[in-house]
């Protein structure tokens, strides 16, 4: 199954609420990545520009979309990224078809 960097900016007011009571999100989590198909690898909290980050699989791109539109719209997070991950394999795999797509640089 394709994995996904999942990672997301809780609202000021998302954060407001977890200070005033906290509380584990995981399983919430889990639990609808699992109902759309998916799993989830891990789920951490962060600094800097994104609060949350997750590593996931689904089975697909618009798998991964469905999750992403439904953690958006739901207003806990002002912001959500969601990105492709490419197996050592998979990036081997890419750069073998990149070596023979004919392109050449502009010299």
């Amino acid at each position: 199954m394709p994995s996904f960097l999942l990672q997301a900016s809780y609202s000021k007011e998302a954060l407001n609420a977890f200070i005033n009571k906290p509380q584990d999100r995981t399983e919430r989590i889990r639990k609808t990545i699992e109902k759309i198909g998916g799993s989830m690898t891990g789920l951490w909290l962060s600094f800097g520009e994104h609060d949350i980050v997750s590593i996931i699989e689904m089975p697909d791109n618009s798998s991964a979309a469905a999750f992403a539109l439904a953690i958006g719209a739901g207003g806990a997070c002002k912001s959500v990224k969601t990105t492709p991950l490419l197996s050592v394999d998979e990036a081997l795999e890419a750069m073998k078809k990149a070596g023979k797509s004919g392109y050449k640089p502009v010299k």
